[in-house]
């Protein structure tokens, strides 16, 4: 199947910004002072909520890694006059009792202005009442499940939430839909199973993808679940095996995602397990060994390695000198994180402390539009990114390798 790309042009305004890469947290460092500023300067934290630690801390740490790259950049050029801004991380461990406790925490700190957050998103159904009580403007690179901007009834009366939650990736209504033109239109698989872990996102994102299957004339042949808290699936598996689908589409994350296809292959299931970004990872291929060759993933947005508005962010990243890659949210967060830097510069300037800035963030964000790491960012009516741009991956030699990108329409 050729390979279609889509190209973003970056300003020349992120390009410059991007070549003051400097000095801020690294490695291991989990945050505070980030960059330069002068001892004079008020200081506005922007929070960090996702897992530091556990199965998920690779995406995570990629996340922070990345917002305080744009933080360090922003002091460097004197981005907010008067103003020096600090990133604070919360370790939500992927539970929606720490991450609401980490957002807790981050609410009470004065400082605290914005927060990038979470990676997942039934995560962030603790952390979005907790921040929209203190007026904290909230900005996730992760999140796809459609009822954290348009509500629970989104299929058919969506109606904003939280007026403070906002996201540069894509949903699970238009990636599971994706997945699933690609499965029957693209590879011609008319016949699949269908497995999730039960959790907000994973369920979410099988409801989308089957949806559309049928509704474009595939068969369900299958549909099971797993819980994430297993390690062996076999159980699942014997009940999959006979109704001989064509693929398996997984709804969930890495750390169950590989075992699974791992445990399908080694059973003589030998058909592709295809999942959503949760799994798009390095991790992903590690722990499903070498049997992964032929399994596939969507994930937000065009490769980064193909736009040239990345460039100078990859060349930034690795010049910082970070222990950890950017991995699949970074450009995200980094676009996240510079989508709040520019409403805190409509905020700031005539505010007398972070606190009183909130209120003004939130209200800024509306109206923010600029060429990002990862295309056009700006946000619609309900806080959802206005790009729909996605990429098919699949796994080659033991690496991903991107198979199909386009605008889903």
């Amino acid at each position: 199947m050729p390979q279609r790309s889509v190209v973003a042009i970056g300003t020349s305004l992120l390009v410059a910004s991007l070549a003051l890469a400097g000095c801020g947290t690294r490695g291991g460092d989990d945050g505070g002072d980030t960059g330069s500023g002068s001892s004079d300067n008020k200081v506005a934290k922007i929070g960090v909520i996702s897992p530091m630690s556990g199965d998920l801390s690779a995406l995570g740490l990629g996340i922070k890694n990345s917002v305080d790259l744009a933080v360090t950049q922003a002091n460097e050029s004197g981005a907010i006059p008067g103003w020096t801004l600090q990133v604070e991380v919360g370790d939500d461990q992927a539970t929606p009792d720490v991450g609401k406790n980490a957002a807790t925490k981050l609410s009470s700190d004065a400082e605290v202005v914005a927060v990038v957050g979470t990676l997942n998103s039934s995560v962030a159904q603790s952390v979005q009442p907790v921040l929209a009580s203190a007026n904290i403007l909230m900005v996730s690179p992760a999140n796809t499940n459609p009822s954290l901007t348009q509500g629970a009834d989104f299929a058919t009366d969506p109606q904003r939430a939280y007026p403070n939650y906002f996201r540069t990736c894509t949903t699970d209504s238009i990636q599971g839909p994706f997945a699933a033109r690609y499965l029957y239109e693209k590879a011609g698989i008319k016949e699949v199973a269908t497995v999730h872990d039960k959790k907000t996102y994973g369920q979410g994102l099988v409801e989308a993808f089957s949806a559309e299957y049928e509704k474009l004339g595939g068969k369900i042949v299958a549909a099971e679940t797993i819980n994430p808290d297993d390690d062996k699936y076999d159980a699942v598996i014997s009940k999959i095996k006979p109704s001989n689908p064509g693929a398996v589409y997984y709804g969930g994350e890495y750390p169950q995602a590989g075992p699974f296809s791992q445990q399908m292959k080694a059973a003589g299931l030998n058909v592709p397990l295809m999942g959503g970004d949760g799994i798009f990872s390095g991790e992903f291929v590690k722990l499903a060994g070498a049997t992964a060759d032929g399994d596939l993933a969507t994930s937000v947005g065009a490769p980064i390695d193909s736009l040239d508005s990345a460039k100078a962010f990859v060349e930034a990243y690795d010049a910082a000198g970070y222990s950890e890659g950017y991995e699949a949210y970074g450009a995200y967060a980094y676009d996240a994180a510079n989508a709040i830097i520019e409403a805190l510069k409509t905020a700031l300037p005539e505010a007398e402390s972070a606190e009183a800035a909130r209120q003004a963030a939130i209200d800024a964000m509306s109206s923010v539009s600029f060429d990002g790491v990862t295309g056009k960012v700006a946000f619609d009516e309900f806080g959802d990114t206005t790009s729909k741009v996605l990429t098919v991956y699949e796994v080659q030699g033991g690496e991903w390798a991107a198979k199909d990108t386009g605008e889903f329409e």
